[in-house]
């Protein structure tokens, strides 16, 4: 893996590759099938706090550089992109209140994290998608609470998380300038969440519509100000972007590492197919394409790190990293024959995990649409 990180870092990585090869590679397998939410799988995870990573070093967190999370969610999604997906998504869930949030909040959220929870991201609706502006979810101000209607869907973690970062609108004639940002804790009265979706891929994570009732919360719990919530959303997704990059290119990975085990084995003509030219040029063009968006993943969370503008980098590394998994799996597929149309074999997998890549945290329509506004101009 051709992330430069730290000695400290390098030593965490081989811990995570062996929990990984040992607790979640194989035993996910299963889980796949079931749609069930591996819970002792996560409750493992945590006492290694892997779920933690993003969590910033003054509130509990490990301190490590974003380029070194990122070689150690990659080492994940190769065992199991849904594994990673929700580890990362919990830090998606935190990242508008460490953008935004009063001090009282961010260590909210963030001992919530350390203490074995998981957070949320919340502003997807059932007719609000890619237009995120379109959403319908009413938060009320009533003395010194908010009052907060509505549905989300496609909420991952939706079921499992301990806080919610929730978009509302606070003023309905001002459009995107009347949405707001809200911080929830579970368990809080008029919050419930939905069926887990049954999902063609990424099965270890879960997903779930989560519905606000007359769903009352302390006026503080506003993170930022009145109608920046939409601005606090679109700063969010473009760090969090970066790290769907990370996920999808652990899945290439996985295709490549399984494609060249089954070449060295697989006897044809005499010999095994990895020594047909043909098929090493395709083993070529799989590494150059994931080796490629795992630069692009590492240079954007660099720039994110240096406090360089990285709107451009993040939506670059995700649209490619996403778009290249879709490739590599279906090139590791082809390369195991029939046997890669099997469930019995580990390829099929990969290319159901790396759809959901190219549409969730902003389509790859839209990542070109941000991708062009940034090269053109507006």
């Amino acid at each position: 893996m051709a992330y430069i990180i730290s000695e400290e870092a390098k030593d965490l990585l081989e811990d995570v590759k062996e929990f990984c090869e040992n607790e979640v590679k194989e035993q996910c397998k299963e889980y796949d099938v079931s749609g069930e939410w591996p819970k002792e799988i996560y409750d493992k995870a945590i006492e290694m706090q892997l779920h933690s990573l993003e969590v910033p070093e003054e509130y509990g967190g490990p301190g490590l550089d974003r380029v070194s999370v990122a070689a150690l969610i990659e080492q994940m999604a190769i065992a199991d992109a849904g594994f990673a997906t929700t580890i990362s998504a919990s830090g998606l869930g935190m990242k508008p209140v460490l953008i935004a949030g009063s001090e009282e909040l961010k260590k909210k959220a963030c001992n919530l994290i350390v203490d074995g929870g998981f957070g949320a991201f919340c502003l997807t609706e059932p007719m609000a998608g890619s237009d995120a502006g379109a959403g319908k979810t009413t938060a009320v101000k009533d003395g010194d609470s908010y009052v907060l209607n509505g549905r989300k869907c496609f909420i991952t973690n939706g079921a499992v998380a301990s806080f919610y970062c929730v978009t509302a609108m606070t003023d309905k004639s001002q459009g995107t300038k009347g949405i707001s940002m809200f911080f929830v804790e579970a368990g809080t009265p008029g919050l419930s969440t939905g069926n887990h979706e049954n999902k063609m891929g990424i099965r270890t994570s879960n997903t779930c519509d989560v519905v606000f009732e007359d769903c009352r919360i302390p006026a503080e719990n506003l993170i930022g100000q009145e109608g920046k919530g939409f601005k606090i959303a679109m700063q969010t997704l473009d760090q969090a972007r970066t790290w769907m990059g990370c996920v999808a290119t652990g899945i290439a990975q996985r295709g490549i590492n399984e494609a060249i085990a089954y070449g060295k084995e697989r006897i044809q003509f005499g010999k095994p197919i990895i020594k047909n030219q043909a098929l090493q040029f395709k083993i070529a063009d799989m590494e150059i394409k994931t080796e490629t968006a795992r630069q692009m993943v590492a240079h954007a969370l660099t720039k994110m790190d240096m406090g360089l503008p990285y709107a451009k980098e993040s939506a670059i590394a995700k649209c490619y990293a996403s778009d290249i998994a879709m490739e590599v799996s279906s090139e590791a597929i082809q390369m195991f024959g029939g046997y890669g149309y099997s469930r019995e074999y580990p390829v099929e997998k990969l290319l159901r995990d790396a759809k959901i890549f190219q549409i969730f945290e902003g389509t790859n329509e839209i990542q070109r649409i941000v991708i062009a506004n940034n090269v053109i101009g507006r």
